[in-house]
């Protein structure tokens, strides 16, 4: 983890509407920040996130996110070359799946 850089003042306040990001502490809440930034964040965000705590921390985090919307664990899957199965919020289901009208 690249101890230098406050990773919360790089990222958009919008990403935390139900915390505090003042509060946040970029050790201590790294999960909700990783989950924040893959699902909402720029491409540009995405790779701060990655240098900031390394591909390998990184990668473990998103795996252990018990839900990731089907778009964005396509992209993840796609970005590390992981099959989705490794996910866990891919073998874990949602109890009332959304629908969705097009």
């Amino acid at each position: 983890m690249n101890t230098k850089l406050n990773i919360i003042e790089v990222l958009k306040p919008q990403y935390f509407w139900d915390v505090d990001p003042i509060k946040l502490d970029s050790a201590a809440n790294k999960r909700l920040i990783i989950e924040r930034v893959f699902t909402h964040g720029s491409l540009n965000e995405i790779k701060s996130i990655v240098q900031y705590y390394g591909h390998r921390q990184t990668i473990s985090i998103l795996r252990k996110i018990s839900y990731l919307d089907p778009k964005t664990l396509n992209f993840i899957s796609k970005l590390f070359a992981i099959p989705k199965r490794d996910f866990k919020c891919y073998t874990r289901k949602p109890l009332m799946p959304q629908h969705w009208s097009f």
